[in-house]
C-alpha cells in the first residue's frame, strides 16, 4: 500500500509537470529535508528501543524515510515542476506527504 502511494505521488508529480520548472530545485530540497527531519526523529526514537533488533529496526525505517525523500526529491527535479505556479498549501501538501 505505501508503495502505491509513492507511486501516486510520483505520478502525480509528473503530471504537474511544466516547463521552466521554476522552483523545483527548492521545493525539491524542501522535500528532502523534510524526511531528513522524520528520519532524525525516528533516529532519535531508536535510541530508548529495549533491544538491539528493534533499534536496528527503527535506524532502518529511519534510512527508509530519508531515501523515499531523495526519490521525491529527484522526481519533482526530474518532472520539472514548476513550482512558482502552485500555492503555499500546494508545495506544503507534497513537502510534508510520506
Amino acid at each position: 500500500m505505501n508503495a502505491l502511494i509513492k507511486a501516486s505521488a510520483i505520478a502525480g508529480f509528473l503530471a504537474l509537470a511544466a516547463c521552466g520548472g521554476q522552483g523545483d530545485d527548492a521545493l525539491a530540497d524542501n522535500v528532502a529535508e523534510a524526511a531528513d527531519n522524520r528520519a532524525d526523529v525516528i533516529d532519535q526514537q531508536a535510541e530508548s528501543m529495549p533491544t538491539q533488533a528493534g533499534e536496528e529496526a527503527m535506524h532502518d525505517q529511519a534510512d527508509a524515510v530519508r531515501d523515499a525523500g531523495e526519490a521525491k526529491a529527484d522526481a519533482i527535479d526530474k518532472a520539472d515542476v514548476n513550482a512558482a505556479a502552485m500555492t503555499e498549501a500546494q508545495k506544503n501538501a507534497i513537502v510534508n506527504s510520506n
